[in-house]
Order: structure tokens, then C-alpha cells, then sequence
């Protein structure tokens, strides 16, 4: 009998030698080369076109290792048997003895050290983690690079997930492959911009940037650009010589759809639903039911998980999943497929209703961050809601009635031009709830106001206020009657602001009112009087608001009291305190990214600086100012009152620099972004990061079920 033994033909293993070049991951191979040296057993993970193979290939090529380093390809066994035999070929072995195949390799490996790299198993899950299991125990010297869409599960296993390309190493390879087609091809300022939109909306998956790449010989990359909606049509044509699931995306993604249960599949085409990430309890929610029970989710969601269909976060709002963009178009296919989709859209539209209502309830508590995190990070799936709402025939009340919720949001997150869209949006439309239009009236209003946009502020909120004293809608009426105040406030009609915002604190209490809006109405009011003279009042009114808001854990509405006791701290001639107050104030508004709050502090803390000697930073404090303004509507609302303290800041400055050394410095100023100009602002090198807030709680026991009224579809809820 003639025992095993291998030929001479390769005596350093059997990798493919590349024929293009291979683009970026240098990061990758060198923790990949890394994670080698320490565990026996790696698994490259990642969705189908991601790139794993040829990744793997790479860095076994730059393996040192005694034997060489093989490479079995299983993508075209289908027989669980059959693997062994695999193996053995791959190793180029021949026995004739009548040992079974298992027992060959590990008589080959025993005294061996060599690399083997599986690629492909997914769909040979089992036997190929028996194999490995067993080799690696009787072959010390032998070390697994297996490849696939999922994990082994074997003792030992190190995983190494493979994210799709960046941005700017996509546009690499799309350049590299682009030129190999079209001969001349350069990335150039005529379309540098279209290749990298391009590479960002097919998720940097290098097959489907190598597949568009192809298509340049017959259309330029803004065309590609403009056919992407139908990607899987458009993305054909890989080469000959490629895997048969690597020639088009659809059959690429399809591979990964096919090893998936019925459950799974279902799920899959479920989850298509969602935008951006999406966490457990929303998933519960709006997948479970119709063949898949929620008790059954967080398996199947796990199982995903581990073929690469999703990806895992980690996130200032706890853990979240994620879905690329082309793995979700494929999975919205098969939802338009079965018919589900309209019902899986109004399942999505209801918790997101409902997360929207727990959100603006619990605005006015200690968890205002958790909130502001938990809604920053839900915005595109809110956008969906809205969108959803607005377009739908019948639905028109639901969508002024989330856009108007939102409000905390739009206001007190940096948020107005958006916010301004979906309100303008949603009252342009006709409903039959006249609660749910009063509301995105009147925070129309608001948002205007404070943009400085008074005409239309005005006339959002005469309607409001029309409609509600027809309908008898106390609520509506207090809240248009305070933001019409507001407007009085900013438009430098002092006596007006204040007397409506009297009534409207007064018809708060009246209907037992108490929120983040009802503080805010204290604190225009306590500034109507300190521009009217009255500090004393001011200050008493925004102490007020201090303690309340102390209470309840607000933080939002107490940054806006601090500005205002800070205005009559510096009046009366206590810089220090001011400029306490303001520092307080401003690392408040910059942790919610409220951007007028915090551009209305540091041009008073400019004055402060001015005042305690120190014009060059003063300007440039009102430089900085100057560039956020853009961003948040008019400059100081074009309102004497509120200009006054910029005006005296900027004619001290600018009579202790001279007007040349004053612009110099207003120009520095201009150049600082947001964080620095924060920095600077608080005396410090670094300032607390936008969206630093303390870490969600999760959504209460209740949010498992939708909180507000039912509609007419199918009996579900709306929030």
C-alpha cells in the first residue's frame, strides 16, 4: 500500500496569483496579519461582494509560514461529503490506501505548519467546522483562514468582519478598473464628485464599484448615477472567469438570500422597512406577526447577524443594527413581492408615531439627553414616517401631527431648516383632525420666529390662532398666543410681547400646562422686561424657571434663563457672574447642538470680554458668531434690541484695536467652526462633544405597543 504525499509542483501552497491590482485595505491586512499570529483559527466574515476572498488571498500571500499557505475553494461543492476530498485536492495530495480522506489530512498536517484557507463554506457550515475542529487538534503547526459570510462556531475562532470599502479607497478601485475599460480614465474635477456619490450609494461593496466600473465603456459615471435605482438591472457583466455568483450584484446578494430559512428570508425582506439603524424593540414591533412570531425575532435577527446581512453599532442611543443600502434594496424586492409592504409601512410609520410622542414627553425630564441622542440617531427612520404620512392619501393629519411632536427636536437640536420643511409640507395638506394641523401651525410659527422669517411666522400663527377659537381649542390658543408673543419679542414691540406672553403663561395654568415651552414663555417674557428696563423682574422670572427646571431635570429652556441672567449680570456690572452664567449656558446648548442659543451666548460673551479688557478676543468672538448666524436664520432676528449688546461690543473693540486690527480679528474668528469657536468660548482646548449626553435608558415597557389613535387602516394605531 502507498501511503499519502504531496508533489512537487507547489511547494509554497496554491493561492491565485492577482491579475489587477489589488486597492487599499492596508489597515485591514495589518490587523488581519496580526489576529493570524495569535489565534489558530480566523474567520473573514462579510456580505457577499464585500471582497473577502480576494482580501483573504492577500494576506495569506503575505504569510510567513513553513509549508505555504493553501487555498481550498468550496463554492462549488454542494455534496457536505465531498469537502474532505476538497481539501485533499486543494492540497494536491494522493493516496490510494483505503484510509478514509479526514484521516489523510491529518496525517499530512501532523508535523506540518501551513496556512489553509477555506473560502466559501457558508453553505457547508457544519462539515467544515467538524473538519477544522478536528485538524487543528491533531495539527499543532496548522493555522484556518476560513472565509465567508458567517462564522464557524468553533472553539477558538477569532472573527474578523469585513466592512465594506471607504469612501475614498471605493473611488480608488473605481478609477483602477475604470481605466482598464477606458483606456485614459482619471478621476478629475468634471467627475470626481459623480464617481464618489456613486461609490457612496453602492456602499463601497467592491463588486458592485468593479460592476459599475464596466459599465463605462457605453455611459459615463453621472449616467451610472442616474440608473442606480434599478441597481441590480444595471450591475451586470462581471467577468467570465468569476465566481457565476460574482457576475451580477443580484445573483451576488442572492447567494446570501438562498442559504437563508424561511424565517430568515422573511425577516430579511421586513427589515427593508428601516433606514439607517434600527434597534430590537423596534424590529419586535414592526416585523413580528404573519408567519413570524415575536418571540422568534431576536433568533432570527441573530442569525443575520451571523451571515452578514446586518451589521451590529454600538451607539450613543445603545446597540443598533444596520442593513446596506444594496442588501436592503434586494430585501424591499421581495417585500414588494408578497404584498406586505403596505402594511409593513404603516407598521414602521406607528412606532416611529409612537417613539415621537414618548420622546416630546419626556423632553421635560433629567433624560433630555437620552432623548436628543435617541431621536439624532432615529432621523431617518423618522424621515420615513414622514414621508410615509405625507404622501399617503388619507394620512395628512398623521404627518402634521409627527412633524408638529417634533418640534423639541427642530428647536432645541439645531434642526429649524428641516423642521421648517416638514411643517410647510404638512399644512399645505387637507386633514380631518384639526388638533394635529393647529399644532404644526403653530410650531410653523415658532420655528419662523426664529429664523427671523416674520411673515410667514405671522401668518402661521393668525391661522392657528383663527382655528382654534373656532374649534374651542384652549391649548392651541395659548400656544398660538405665546409664539405670537415671541414674535412681538424679536420684532422690538416690547409692550406687545409682553403682554402676550402674560395671557399665555396664564392660560398655561389655567388648562395645567407646565413643559419646556411653558419655561421658554417665562424667559421671552423675563427678557421683554429687561429690554424694557426691568432687570429686577427679569431676573426674578428666570430664578423661577432655574428652580423648575432644577426640579425636572431640564436642561434645554435653562441654558435660555442663565442667558438672560447673565444679560442682567453684566448690566450690573458683575462680568464674573456673567460670564459664568454664560459658560454654563453654552456648554448646555452646544451638547444639544442648539445652535441659536448658542450663537445668542457667545455674542454676549463677547461684550463680557470686551468689558473686562480683551477687545482682540472679543472680536473675534463676534467673528465666530458672524459664521453661525448663517446657519441658524437672521442675524440676531434683525432686532435692535437683541443687537445692542453686539453693537457696544464691536465699537469698544474697535476703538481700543482700530478698525484694521478689529476686522483682522473678526476674520480669524470667522475662520473657527463650531467646536473650536466652543473651546474658545469656555477657555479651554476642548469642549464637550456634540450629542455627549448621558446613554439612553431604552424605550418604557409601553413603547412595545403603539400610544395614540387608532386609524383606519387594519385596525392599527398610529404612535
Amino acid at each position: 500500500m502507498r501511503g499519502s504525499q504531496r508533489s512537487d509542483r507547489s511547494p509554497l501552497g496554491n493561492l491565485p496569483l492577482e491579475l489587477n491590482a489589488f486597492v487599499g485595505r492596508s489597515t485591514e491586512l495589518a490587523q488581519l496579519a496580526e489576529a493570524l499570529e495569535t489565534a489558530r483559527l480566523v474567520t473573514v466574515t462579510g456580505m457577499g461582494g464585500v471582497g473577502k476572498s480576494r482580501f483573504a488571498a492577500r494576506a495569506a500571500a503575505r504569510t510567513d509560514v513553513r509549508d505555504g499557505a493553501w487555498r481550498v475553494e468550496l463554492s462549488a461543492v454542494r455534496e457536505p461529503e465531498l469537502v474532505e476530498h476538497a481539501v485533499v485536492e486543494a492540497l494536491n495530495l494522493t493516496d490510494h490506501t483505503s484510509k478514509p480522506p479526514r484521516q489523510v489530512l491529518a496525517d499530512h498536517l501532523a508535523e506540518r505548519q501551513l496556512l489553509l484557507v477555506l473560502d466559501g463554506f457558508e453553505h457547508l457550515v457544519d462539515v467544515c467546522a467538524s473538519l477544522v475542529a478536528e485538524l487543528l487538534r491533531c495539527a499543532p503547526g496548522l493555522r484556518v483562514l476560513a472565509v465567508g459570510r458567517r462564522p464557524l462556531d468553533v472553539e477558538g475562532e477569532l472573527l474578523f468582519p469585513l466592512a465594506p470599502l471607504a469612501e475614498p479607497e471605493a473611488a480608488e478601485l473605481f478609477e483602477n478598473r475604470a481605466a482598464a475599460r477606458v483606456p485614459g480614465f482619471a478621476l478629475d474635477d468634471g467627475n470626481r464628485s459623480d464617481v464618489r456619490e456613486l461609490c457612496r450609494r453602492l456602499d463601497g461593496i467592491p463588486l458592485a464599484v468593479e460592476l459599475a466600473a464596466g459599465r463605462l465603456s457605453a455611459l459615463s459615471p453621472a449616467q451610472l448615477l442616474s440608473r442606480l435605482e434599478d441597481r441590480f438591472r444595471l450591475l451586470t457583466g462581471g467577468g467570465r472567469d468569476a465566481l457565476p455568483r460574482h457576475q451580477t450584484l443580484r445573483t451576488a446578494i442572492g447567494w446570501s438570500h438562498e442559504l437563508c430559512t424561511r424565517e430568515e428570508r422573511l425577516l430579511w425582506s421586513r427589515l427593508s422597512v428601516f433606514a439607517g439603524q434600527f434597534d430590537l424593540e423596534a424590529v419586535e414591533y414592526v416585523c413580528s406577526g404573519e408567519g413570524l412570531h415575536t418571540d422568534d425575532v431576536l433568533d432570527v435577527l441573530g442569525e443575520l447577524l451571523a451571515q452578514s446581512v446586518l451589521s451590529r453599532e454600538e451607539t450613543a442611543a445603545g446597540v443598533r443594527y444596520r442593513m446596506l443600502d444594496t442588501v436592503r434594496a434586494y430585501g424591499a424586492d421581495w417585500l414588494e413581492a408578497t404584498g406586505d409592504a403596505p402594511r409593513l409601512r404603516r407598521r414602521h410609520r406607528d412606532w416611529y408615531m409612537g417613539l415621537a410622542t414618548w420622546c416630546e414627553l419626556d423632553w421635560f425630564s433629567p433624560r433630555q439627553g437620552e432623548v436628543a441622542a435617541r431621536v439624532e440617531t432615529e432621523l431617518p427612520n423618522l424621515r420615513g414616517a414622514l414621508e410615509h404620512c405625507l404622501t399617503e392619501p388619507g394620512e395628512a393629519h398623521l404627518g402634521q401631527y409627527l412633524a408638529g411632536t417634533l418640534w423639541f427636536y427642530w428647536v432645541g437640536c439645531g434642526r429649524l431648516s428641516e423642521g421648517r420643511h416638514w411643517l410647510e409640507r404638512g399644512v399645505e395638506l387637507d386633514s380631518d383632525r384639526d388638533q394635529s394641523r393647529l399644532k404644526a401651525l403653530w410650531v410653523l410659527g415658532y420655528v419662523a420666529v426664529l429664523q427671523g422669517d416674520m411673515v410667514p411666522a405671522l401668518t402661521a400663527l393668525q391661522e392657528c390662532r383663527e382655528e382654534a377659537d373656532r374649534t374651542g381649542n384652549p391649548t392651541a390658543v395659548a400656544y398660538a398666543e405665546h409664539r405670537t408673543g415671541c414674535l412681538a419679542l424679536v420684532t422690538d414691540d416690547m409692550p406687545r410681547a409682553e403682554t402676550l406672553l402674560r395671557s399665555a403663561l396664564d392660560r398655561y395654568h389655567r388648562i395645567g400646562e407646565l413643559n419646556s415651552n411653558v419655561l421658554m414663555g417665562q424667559v421671552e417674557l423675563a427678557m421683554a422686561l429687561a429690554f424694557q428696563g426691568d432687570l429686577p423682574g427679569a431676573v426674578k422670572l428666570c430664578e423661577d424657571v432655574r428652580r423648575v427646571c432644577e426640579d425636572h431635570g431640564e436642561r434645554w429652556a435653562l441654558a435660555y434663563a442663565l442667558y438672560v441672567l447673565a444679560y442682567g449680570a453684566q448690566a450690573g456690572g458683575d462680568q464674573a457672574r456673567a460670564r459664568h452664567l454664560l459658560e454654563e449656558g453654552i456648554g448646555i446648548g452646544h451638547a444639544f447642538n442648539d445652535l441659536l442659543g448658542t450663537v445668542l451666548a457667545i455674542e454676549l460673551l463677547a461684550l463680557i470680554t470686551a468689558k473686562e479688557g480683551d477687545p482682540a478676543e472679543a472680536a473675534l468672538l463676534q467673528g465666530a458668531a458672524s459664521r453661525m448666524w448663517p446657519s441658524v436664520g437672521l442675524p440676531l432676528f434683525g432686532s435692535a434690541y437683541y443687537n445692542a449688546p453686539h453693537e457696544r461690543c464691536e465699537a469698544s473693540a474697535r476703538e481700543q484695536l482700530g478698525d484694521e486690527r478689529y476686522e483682522e480679528c473678526v476674520r480669524e474668528g470667522a475662520g473657527l467652526g463650531q467646536e473650536a469657536t466652543v473651546a474658545r468660548a469656555l477657555g479651554r482646548a476642548g469642549a464637550r462633544p456634540l450629542g455627549a449626553v448621558p446613554a439612553p435608558r431604552g424605550l418604557p415597557p409601553n413603547m412595545r405597543k403603539p400610544v395614540v389613535s387608532p386609524t383606519s387602516k387594519g385596525g392599527e394605531t398610529t404612535g
